[in-house]
């Protein structure tokens, strides 16, 4: 999966299971703060990835990860592994 089509599927996933405009998911912002995800929201977020990508991100994945780039380089990662 291309990274354009990896964001491009993301967005619409993510928008719709957190109830956030897509627009507001860009590059650069901070996933958390965007998504305004709580400890629970991390396991639907978990849950979303894997049946919309087919991969199952870690506790660890998330330490990580700041930015939506940061987010789409482990999806392209995995993706691509």
């Amino acid at each position: 999966m291309k990274r354009e089509d990896i964001i491009l599927t993301t967005k619409q996933f993510l928008s719709e299971e957190f109830e956030v405009d897509s627009a507001l998911i860009l590059p650069d912002n901070n996933l958390q703060q965007t998504l305004d995800l709580d400890s629970l929201d991390y396991v639907d977020l978990v849950v979303v990835i894997e049946e919309n990508l087919g991969i199952k991100p870690t506790a660890d994945d998330f330490k990580t990860i700041e930015t939506f780039n940061d987010f789409y380089d482990l999806v392209e990662q995995r993706l691509n592994a």
